[in-house]
């Protein structure tokens, strides 16, 4: 149910009538640094909290370390962590949160990060924790900064920040909202990873084994159907480079090594076609079937006469059995014509390659419809929170 109240103007902006701006110190017990210590390939009692286990607000618990306290401290016991604890990363990933929501045991919090203990009278922790992803928590952190680039935070900074507070209950019903958008999103993720573990079973099997063959044959290459074939890149197609891209715009995409990154008003080819990464992300494979231009970071293919190979299938080898870079002069790492000329891969009859194919196409097609849901689940989460976390729309508890 929502609840009308007139807004009143605050040094944060226009927050309803019965909400409060408050400092994160006046609703804090405690907030401090935390403890030095060193990571031990041994086990030990001790885990240590660090900022690379916190990643999109969650920890990941399974990648902690043992660890050893190297410094001197009378009492260690408020260097562990504990349920509701509210942690910030100092430096590295700086200003990223997380909030503590399991009991654990034995893990102290390393001296990159910041512990918040909260009073949880006057707040709900998990509603701090949105906050601390909010536009205005971010702006906060990069205005202290003034404008440099952000290396790390202090106590102070935190201190000093506004919260728009409303009453507790509401603070828990908004909680409850954004975290009902998060389990779908982490849902989503699940589903993601799940048939992204298909697709990688999917190719290392139909890539080799193929479909319902009972006869194999040893090769350069390792195992393969009988019926199958050997043979290099270059025997079925030209490698040629990509070209500068022209200055004008328009509607053709032009390729990198990145995928597509511009559009110009013309194209260097017009059949469908692999362009591939020659430097920067090089071995990385692009499917082109519309006109397009290939930029000087990238090769493409110009297969001879009729093709015997399928585009699709050739693609999903070459992702499958990656073409690494070499380190060229530059910094970037490059690759060399002669190596992707002198590619080999296992070919199918055409028509096993467009069934292999398809059963793969089918797989990206739930991946693509996936990452479609989390991206707007995403946007759902930024929108609530826009307006959740300012009072612009208001929850009954």
């Amino acid at each position: 149910m929502k609840v009308k109240t007139k807004p009143k103007k605050t040094p944060i902006g226009e927050i309803p009538e019965d909400w409060e701006v408050v400092r994160l110190k006046d609703i804090a017990d405690k907030m401090y640094y935390g403890i030095t210590a060193k990571a031990i390939e041994n086990m030990a009692s001790l885990r240590m909290l660090r900022t690379t286990d916190i990643k999109n607000y969650k920890i990941s618990w399974k990648t902690l370390p043992y660890c050893e306290i190297t410094e001197k401290r009378k009492d260690i016991k408020k260097y562990f962590v504990q349920k509701d604890d509210l942690i910030i990363a100092r430096a590295g990933t700086v200003g990223v949160s997380v909030l503590v929501e399991e009991n654990v045991s034995n893990v102290i919090f390393g001296s990159y990060l910041i512990k918040v203990v909260l009073k949880k009278d006057k707040v709900y922790p998990r509603f701090i924790h949105y906050y601390f992803q909010s536009d205005y928590y971010w702006r906060h952190i990069q205005n202290a900064s003034s404008g440099s680039t952000l290396k790390n935070i202090n106590l102070p900074i935190l201190k000093s920040l506004k919260i728009s507070l409303p009453p507790l209950p509401e603070q828990k019903k908004i909680a409850e909202i954004l975290r009902t958008v998060d389990e779908a999103i982490e849902k989503t993720d699940l589903a993601i990873e799940k048939t992204e573990r298909l697709k990688k079973g999917l190719m290392q099997r139909l890539l080799t084994r193929g479909i319902k063959h009972e006869r194999f044959k040893k090769t350069e290459i390792g195992e393969i159907p009988e019926e199958w074939k050997v043979i290099k890149i270059k025997e079925i197609a030209k490698v040629k480079y990509g070209k500068s891209i022209p200055k004008e715009k328009g509607g053709i995409p032009a390729v990198g090594s990145s995928g597509i990154y511009a559009y110009v008003n013309e194209a260097l080819i017009t059949f469908p076609t692999l362009v591939i990464g020659r430097k920067g992300t090089a071995g990385s494979v692009y499917l082109i079937k519309q006109p397009c231009w290939p930029s000087d970071t990238t090769f493409y293919l110009e297969f001879k006469n009729t093709p015997k190979v399928r585009l699709e299938y050739l693609s999903y080898y070459l992702n499958f059995k990656k073409l690494s870079g070499e380190h060229a002069k530059t910094t970037l790492p490059s690759l060399k014509r002669e190596r992707l000329e002198n590619y080999t891969f296992s070919l199918p009859p055409l028509e096993e390659q467009k069934q292999i194919a398809e059963i793969l196409m089918t797989v990206d097609k739930k991946l693509e419809l996936l990452r479609k849901r989390k991206e707007k689940l995403e946007r759902i989460k930024k929108g609530l929170m826009k307006d959740l976390l300012t009072g612009k729309r208001r929850v009954k508890a």
